[in-house]
C-alpha cells in the first residue's frame, strides 16, 4: 500500500478502558502476541449495537475476566482520540482496512480484589499484568500509541491524583 491509499483509509471506531485501583494506579498487560515489552490497557473495537461505554464494558470482560459489576464508571474522553498505525503495519492488521483508530476512553474504578482479574480468558490478549503509575505505562507503551495515552492520562490526571 501507498501511503497514499493509506491515507485514504477510515479510521476504526475503537474504546479503551483505564481500569484504576484505589491507589490510582492502572491495569496494564503484556501482549501475548508480544515476543518484546509492548504493554497497554484494555481496548477493542466498537460494535455496531454498542455505545463506547458498553463496548468498554463489554472488552473489560473479555480480556481481564472483570465484570461490569466489579467496576463503577467514572469518566470518558470528551472527544475521540486518534492515532495512526505505522505503514508497515496497516497491510497486516484489520485486513489493511483502517489506517488507525479513533478511540473514546472510559476510566474505571476497580472495586474488586486482585484475584478477580483473570486474563486466561477465551482468546486471551495478555500473558501478565501488573498495576502501574500513569507515567510507567507512557514509559512501557509501543510508541505509536504513547501520544494517545498522554493525551488520557491528562484529561484524567485529576480523578487519578486523588484516587483513595
Amino acid at each position: 500500500m501507498t501511503p497514499e491509499d493509506i491515507a485514504r483509509l477510515p479510521y476504526r471506531p475503537c474504546v479503551g478502558v483505564v481500569l484504576m485501583d484505589k491507589r490510582g494506579r492502572v491495569f496494564a498487560g503484556q501482549r501475548i502476541d508480544s515476543d518484546v515489552p509492548a504493554w497497554q490497557m484494555p481496548q477493542g473495537g466498537i460494535d455496531a449495537d454498542e455505545t463506547p461505554r458498553d463496548a468498554a464494558l463489554r472488552e473489560l470482560t473479555e480480556e481481564t475476566g472483570v465484570e461490569p459489576d466489579q467496576v463503577a464508571v467514572v469518566a470518558e474522553t470528551a472527544d475521540w482520540i486518534t492515532y495512526d498505525l505505522p505503514h508497515d503495519i496497516v497491510p497486516r492488521i484489520w485486513k489493511g482496512r483502517f489506517k488507525g483508530q479513533k478511540q473514546k476512553w472510559v476510566l474505571l474504578r476497580f472495586l474488586g480484589n486482585d484475584a478477580d482479574i483473570d486474563i486466561e480468558t477465551e482468546i486471551p490478549e495478555f500473558n501478565q499484568w501488573r498495576w502501574l503509575e500513569p507515567a510507567v505505562v507512557l514509559e512501557a507503551i509501543v510508541p505509536f500509541k504513547r501520544e494517545v495515552y498522554a493525551a488520557v492520562f491528562a484529561e484524567f490526571a485529576d480523578i487519578l491524583a486523588v484516587a483513595d
